[in-house]
């Protein structure tokens, strides 16, 4: 049997630290959530240093795991459980130097097979795969297909992680590729209805389109 697909939360590039911790809660407490990374943009180290003291003891009460995004210093600084490295940051083999070998390190690698190939064998815990659908929250530099996901997934042991303006409607096909995580931010975050309720809606789409 295949191990279901689990959400991965990224949070906002900017957030209220007297409002976004409440918000952290209502999510976690709507379902099943692997992962939250920090992802603050256009901010002081002090400021990641202070999000990084109240929300990662957060996510640590619901068995989270905690990373930082383009940071591993500070990862390394914080014990967070680990960092996601995009291919124009510090490369692979000086994050590993900074965290150590049982912190997390997860490499974005766009759209392609060969990126993916190298990040596995140096030794990342997951590469990630997009941005397949339009997003606002960032600029995607590779439009990516399912088909990625399914060819990593019948290959390798390595998770595979889908991100990229991934919404309760277009999930689905994400699912049934062999995603083993869903990286979501705006769909969780803006959702009209809340976090809580996001994150619940999500769990039943994996739920529902999970390959036996």
């Amino acid at each position: 049997m295949t191990t279901p697909t689990r959400l991965y939360l990224i949070t906002p590039a900017k957030i209220d630290l007297a409002q976004f911790p409440q918000h952290l809660e209502h999510a976690l407490k709507g379902g099943d959530v692997a992962c939250l990374q920090l992802r603050l943009k256009d901010c002081s180290d002090d400021d990641i240093r202070k999000a990084t003291k109240i929300l990662m003891p957060i996510a640590h009460r619901y068995d989270v795991a905690f990373l930082i995004n383009d940071r591993p210093d500070l990862a390394a600084e914080l014990q967070t459980d680990g960092v996601h490295i995009g291919q124009d940051d510090m490369s692979y083999d000086e994050a590993r130097r900074f965290v150590g070998d049982d912190a997390i390190v997860g490499v974005t690698c766009h759209d392609s097979k060969h990126l993916a190939m190298v990040a596995g064998e140096k030794g990342a815990d997951y590469v990630a795969f997009g941005a397949f659908f339009d997003t606002p929250t960032k600029d995607a530099k590779a439009r990516a297909i399912p088909d990625i996901l399914s060819w990593w997934s019948e290959l390798f042991e390595i998770p595979c992680v889908a991100i990229g303006g991934i919404t309760h409607d277009n999930c689905p096909a994400l699912i049934t590729a062999g995603a083993d995580f869903l990286a979501v931010c705006g769909s969780i975050w803006n959702d009209p209805r809340g976090p809580h309720d996001a994150v619940a809606i999500f769990n039943q789409k994996i739920a529902k389109h999970q390959t036996p």
